[in-house]
């Protein structure tokens, strides 16, 4: 059996989608359904349960027997940088990671979670090194937490654990996510109400790696398939686009529409990353050499799935 935290969510249930089409059906999910339209993501996809992420955790805190495991694709958590409950922030995305990685350790279960390029806050250097990570939320703090705890360890877990830092994904799945959603997402939805798509006043200098989400799931798999290999690393494209290619990507597929711009919202000022690139050398030379899909190659897929 294979486990995957936040499952009906985005990326998980990408992952999920992308481990029954390898040949695996005995997928358990693991999720939080308060927010029911998530259900959505796993109309398609085959599973063999689906159990709340409280229930879930009791159950491997107490050891209660679960069943065979043969990996643990961790992608659940409070991904809001907007949320600074620090209490809260850290026992969704730090405890409940430990434990989990406790759990996996104990029987050499290996271990893919997701961990964030929130890390690297301001910087311009986006290597997965301590120099190079100042976040900028707590959100980012929870997540270079748990990066910390994992490299404090390297020398003694018996299991394979690999972190991917996530950069800004895009694609099918995450219509629930509201004001979290991706540009591209938020785009196809102006679009469609009018013939106007909304950007931040300056989106021109916004450079940001997009990366699709299906690259994303690619390269969990991958690791899976490698379990000699561990560590932490990028996942994005590699790639510096600006909000406006995305938008413009948008109104191409359409035929249609042009940008209007507005402020930045004043609370999110002061901790938004302008620019985000990442260093793709550490996964490169362990071994993943598939490409990454550009902005002008990915939107164009994901609107035909919106279609």
């Amino acid at each position: 059996m294979i486990i995957v935290t936040g499952g009906a969510g985005f990326i998980g249930s990408n992952l999920v989608k992308k481990l029954n089409e390898r040949g695996e059906s005995n997928v358990l999910v693991v999720d939080d359904l308060r927010n029911g339209h998530k259900f959505k993501n796993l109309v398609d996809c085959e599973i063999v349960d689906l159990i709340d992420k409280d229930d879930f955790i009791e159950h491997v805190l107490w050891g209660d027997e679960i069943g065979q495991v043969d990996a643990i694709f961790h992608q659940g958590a409070c991904a809001d940088t907007m949320e600074w409950d620090g209490r809260y922030m850290l026992h969704e995305n730090y405890d409940y990671s430990k434990a989990l990685l406790a759990f996996c350790d104990e029987r050499e279960v290996p271990f893919i979670y997701a961990s964030s390029a929130a890390v690297y806050g301001l910087g311009r250097d986006f290597r997965e090194e301590p120099e190079c990570e100042d976040p900028l939320n707590v959100y980012g703090y929870s997540k270079l937490l748990f990066d910390r705890y994992v490299r404090m360890g390297w020398e003694s877990w018996r299991c394979q654990v690999v972190g991917l830092r996530y950069f800004n994904v895009y694609g099918p799945r995450e219509s629930h996510k509201g004001e979290m959603s991706s540009v591209a997402y938020k785009n196809h939805l102006q679009l469609g109400d009018g013939e106007q798509v909304r950007l931040f006043e300056g989106s021109e200098q916004y450079l940001r790696d997009f990366v699709w989400v299906g690259d994303v799931a690619n390269v969990n798999t991958w690791m899976l398939n490698h379990p000699a290999v561990s560590g932490i690393f990028n996942v994005g494209s590699g790639r510096a686009q600006s909000f406006c290619d995305v938008a413009n990507a948008v109104i191409a597929y359409y035929g249609r529409g042009e940008i209007e711009y507005v402020p930045v919202p004043e609370a999110l000022q002061a901790s938004y990353q302008s620019y985000t690139c990442a260093d793709i050398t550490r996964l490169r030379e362990a071994g993943y050499d598939t490409p990454f899909l550009s902005v002008e190659e990915g939107v164009p897929l994901y609107l035909k799935c919106l279609s």
